[in-house]
């Protein structure tokens, strides 16, 4: 099934401003609450002068362009801005520090950088070690402060565009849109390649779970660098001519006001978020809102889930997928009975079975690893940039994608989600790789080892927990592995707990035990 075709984004969005001109695209607010706006008209032609923009300054289709950036408008257009001309946006974590950043830069080539002031310092020592590589930085929300040696004023720039996108080269919905690096299981993020197909498809399909429509109201409070922002907010709203909120950050404090607020009738929500809410005071207004669906993410308790859709009047739309599926492939299917606490059955275009250990298919009930099928390229992510063995590892000729977490499957077809792999931690949203944190602490001249596990934390899912075993003669505290941690990784990986060990509990071929350590 092929509900795609040619398209591209650069297609999408002329449709988009001719169909829905006057309407209202795109509203963000800003953590001082402040808001601004655009049709669908205003924002493509912003999208088209952020084209011109790269296009002016020599950035050419198959360019990488790398973007740290908050929640904002120019997010969005800088990524859509990017895609028009046939170059690749490489979203960068907000939280990454300079080795996090300076890795996924070197990985991808990125030829520019769109960034803004709170990076700006780490992005221009990076182009000091890359003078050949990086030719342009750009900065944004600094359109009327004084300029900074060696950088451009992206929004100073934008203005002077043109609305109208100057000639480029063809683009096909095969190309390259997007380099997304996620964490995996591996020591080092791995980039996955998205096309546009990709993309648009993902707006389809998202907005067939939800049942989105053009009078919609989308509110989302995820990082614009992160795929469920992308594929399960922003893709699925704008295909639907429907309206984006975006919020620059979440605030449990301000959330359900800005939920009612801004008339939103979907909105998303993690594990996190149910909890911080729960726990703030209730308000008389609480329930009058106009949410038709929560769209929820893995994973709370039984007595969770019927609190929090008592307390807020709403119910949450369960699904599971990760990078590499684009969407919640696994979910509630629109017009069916939800069947909590399963996590649905396989959506439209993607098929889903649980196999054992030896990759045999499970009998119903059974607990395996979860794999999902789909095309590479349409519905499920293309490759790992620049890493065809880690793309075998996962993705077999046939379209079966391993996803490394465990279930079972009912005899009706109906799944439910037991846990992450063994080497993936869940914290506030952010899957985070066990083994990058370990070969980190490795470094340090004082450690001999390391494990590092996820334990059960009440607020954010999982918190981190980092078992240490020093050299021979050596001392060191927790503290000061914390300390280590805090300057090499961003906040969300550095481990909360540290015990100090003399020894590991380890299988008959020296692989720590990581089951025991848990236990």
């Amino acid at each position: 099934m092929d509900i795609v075709g040619t398209g591209t984004l650069r297609s999408l969005w002329d449709e988009l401003a001719g169909t829905y001109a006057g309407k209202t695209a795109l509203i963000v607010e800003d953590v001082a609450g402040n808001t601004c706006a655009y049709s669908y008209a205003e924002l493509n032609e912003e999208i088209n002068r952020a084209a011109n923009l790269l296009l002016g300054l020599g950035v050419k289709k198959g360019d990488r362009v790398a973007m740290q950036l908050c929640n904002s408008a120019e997010q969005i257009i800088a990524w859509f801005g990017t895609t028009k001309i046939g170059a690749v946006m490489v979203p960068i974590n907000t939280q990454y520090v300079r080795d996090e950043c300076e890795y996924i830069i070197r990985k991808c080539g990125a030829r520019a950088i769109i960034t803004e002031r709170d990076f700006l310092d780490v992005h221009k020592a990076i182009r000091e070690d890359n003078p050949q590589q990086i030719r342009n930085i750009l900065v944004t929300g600094m359109a009327d402060t004084p300029e900074i040696p060696g950088v451009l004023n992206f929004n100073r720039l934008l203005r002077r565009q043109d609305p109208r996108l100057l000639p480029t080269v063809p683009l096909s919905s095969e190309d390259t849109a997007e380099i997304l690096f996620t964490s995996g299981t591996t020591s080092r993020p791995k980039g996955a390649v998205i096309t546009h197909h990709n993309l648009l498809f993902a707006g389809h399909y998202t907005a067939w779970q939800c049942s989105l429509r053009s009078d919609d109201r989308y509110l989302t409070m995820m990082p614009g660098f992160h795929i469920d922002f992308q594929c399960t907010a922003a893709m699925p709203t704008f295909t639907s001519g429907a309206t984006l909120i975006v919020l620059e950050k979440y605030s449990a404090h301000k959330f359900w006001n800005q939920v009612c607020v801004h008339r939103a009738t979907i909105t998303e929500c993690i594990p996190l978020m149910v909890r911080t809410l729960m726990l703030q005071p209730r308000r008389a207004w609480e329930r009058n809102h106009c949410l038709r669906e929560v769209y929820f993410y893995l994973s709370i308790t039984d007595q969770e889930k019927a609190d929090f859709e008592e307390r807020f009047n709403v119910r949450l739309l369960s699904s599971y997928g990760m990078t590499e599926t684009l969407v919640g492939l696994i979910g509630d299917i629109p017009g069916q009975t939800r069947k909590w606490p399963s996590i649905g059955r396989p959506g439209l275009a993607y098929e889903a079975k649980i196999v054992d250990a030896d990759g045999r298919e499970a009998q119903p009930n059974t607990v395996g690893e979860i794999l999902v099928r789909g095309v590479p390229g349409k519905t499920l992510f293309k490759e790992y940039h620049n890493d065809p063995e880690a793309t075998s590892r996962v993705l077999d000729p046939d379209g079966w994608l391993r996803t490394g977490d465990n279930a079972f499957m009912d005899e009706s077809g109906i799944f439910y989600f037991v846990d992450r792999g063994v080497n993936m931690i869940k914290r506030s949203g952010e899957n985070i790789s066990s083994t990058e944190i370990e070969n980190t602490l490795a470094c340090h001249p004082k450690i001999a080892e390391a494990a590092v596990i996820g334990v059960p934390d009440a607020i954010r899912d999982e918190a981190v927990k980092a078992f240490v075993i020093l050299k021979e003669g050596e001392t060191m505290t927790p503290e000061e592995v914390i300390a280590y941690c805090a300057e090499r990784m961003a906040k969300f990986k550095v481990p909360s707990f540290v015990e100090m060990r003399t020894s590991f509990p380890r299988t008959c071929t020296g692989k720590i035990q990581k089951k025991k350590l848990k236990d």
